[in-house]
């Protein structure tokens, strides 16, 4: 059976995430997206977002959807995904280039220590 579809977990991983930063509740997430309470509620617990919802919060967040397609079907090749990490870490506005090098390697580390195939 394969995996096809889209991640709706990790989507709602990415905007928790951009919340945190902006340092804002649900509920303004909520007023800034046009999205209801209700419906932010029911993708955290695991519920799809339709079609308009889910470019609403994509918009909102800069997250391109693309990233959470899952396609086990077809042999596609894919960035690295600690390149990606180091590429977003250096261009981080809120990151000098020390502390952006001290992330990467942290995560580096506990990636290579935890990924599938390690050994």
């Amino acid at each position: 059976m394969s995996n096809t579809g889209f991640d709706a977990e990790g989507f709602f991983a990415a905007l928790n995430l951009t919340r945190e930063a902006k340092r804002i509740s649900w509920k303004e997430v909520a007023n800034q997206t046009g999205v209801s309470a209700s419906t932010l509620t029911r993708m955290g617990q695991g519920k799809r977002p339709d079609v308009d919802t889910l470019a609403s919060l994509a918009l909102w967040a800069a997250i391109d959807v693309r990233d959470f397609y899952v396609d086990d079907t077809k042999k596609k090749r894919s960035p690295e995904t600690l390149a990606q990490i180091s590429a977003l870490l250096r261009a981080d506005k809120n990151l000098d280039g020390q502390a952006a090098k001290m992330l990467e390697s942290m995560l580096e580390s506990a990636y290579k220590t935890m990924r599938k195939g390690r050994g």
